[in-house]
């Protein structure tokens, strides 16, 4: 069977200020190299934005190291609605995105004492960890990985997967395992976790798996975005509640999760079968200003907003006019290295 998602492409992140959160990401974590960085209509997003059409800022971007970008999101005509509450480890969507890093305790030590932070941490998988709080209070979990695709001096890369809160692990299951076919059970742990103290969850009591997609093959971009892991966790102590509850795709927040699609058409009709059909698609290609694909959303059991894209064209010195193009592409197989390097010409230097 083709594989018909490699790894994550972004995750859409919902500020006010999208440049200089931007900053932050750069600064600190590495994503320096824009993608596209424009404004356009969210027309297609209607029925996730009280059914107005939105204009927004957008920012993608990426660290050549390896992983997933950012898509830093920003709405141009409306102020973003913070979350009516603060959101708990088991609440209903991403409470944090994974990002991958070379050396887990030597980037500990390297940080500010001004940034939020844990003490350094040790998963399930006996693998050591620790959470950030971003410039916005968004929590990430920098986590060691072993899917790189040219380190560049920095300690960390881009996004490698996100924790996400559920209600049924077994009908998560159904979706991001057997629908997305990440698919290798690392670990399902019950019981209380140590390093759940940073967010005040210690004495509480989850169960949690860990989905794993290893590198494969496939995809014009695959060695660069790596591998993907999920971490599903589900409180077992309480009700959980939306982390959108009552607000818009596009408020503050991570907003969606979005993978590399390799084949948008088999993907739609895996969805379908499987009882998740596509709620947005692009049909065609979708032009995204400095960039073009097309793009689609499914959401998940508990509807957390789930992205494919599946790339046409990307930038590589916009100024001159020079442009990846993969629509005729036929073959999933990865790109020369070389060629995929090239996206790095853009990088910004602070």
């Amino acid at each position: 069977m083709n594989e018909l998602i490699s790894g994550i492409q972004q995750v859409g992140i919902g500020v006010p200020n999208a440049n200089e959160v931007w900053k932050w990401y750069r600064r600190t974590l590495g994503l320096n190299v824009p993608i596209f960085n424009d404004e356009a209509d969210a027309k297609l997003m209607v029925s996730y934005t009280s059914g107005e059409v939105r204009r927004r800022h957008a920012i993608m971007a990426l660290n050549m190291a390896g992983g997933g970008g950012v898509e830093i999101w920003q709405y141009k005509n409306r102020i973003p609605v913070e979350p009516a509450f603060e959101p708990k480890l088991g609440d209903l969507g991403i409470l944090s995105i994974k990002i991958k890093c070379l050396d887990v305790p030597k980037f500990y030590g390297q940080l500010s004492s001004e940034e939020q932070k844990s003490s350094l941490g040790t998963s399930p998988e006996k693998r050591s960890h620790f959470w950030l709080r971003d410039c916005r209070t968004n929590l990430l979990q920098i986590v060691s990985n072993e899917s790189w695709f040219r380190p560049n001096g920095f300690l960390t890369g881009g996004v490698c997967g996100a924790v996400i809160g559920v209600s049924d692990i077994e009908k998560s299951i159904r979706f991001y395992a057997d629908t997305l076919e990440i698919d290798e059970v690392v670990y399902d742990k019950t019981g209380t976790f140590e390093d759940f103290k940073f967010l005040g969850a210690d004495k509480e009591k989850f169960r949690r798996v860990l989905l794993r997609k290893t590198l494969g093959k496939a995809g014009a971009f695959g060695k660069l975005l790596g591998g993907v892991e999920i971490e599903l966790v589900q409180a077992l102590d309480r009700t959980p509640r939306k982390i959108f509850e009552d607000r818009d795709w596009g408020d503050a927040g991570f907003i969606h999760l979005c993978f590399d699609a390799l084949n948008m058409n088999a993907l739609k009709n895996r969805c379908q079968a499987n009882g998740f059909p596509f709620t947005v698609d692009s049909a065609d290609s979708f032009d995204m200003g400095e960039a073009a694909g097309r793009f689609s959303y499914v959401e998940d059991p508990d509807g957390t907003l789930i992205e494919f894209v599946e790339t046409h064209k990307v930038p590589i010195v916009k100024k001159l006019g020079i442009y990846l193009n993969l629509k005729k592409r036929k073959k999933q197989t990865h790109l020369p290295d070389w060629m995929v390097a090239t996206l790095g010409w853009g990088k910004v230097k602070d």
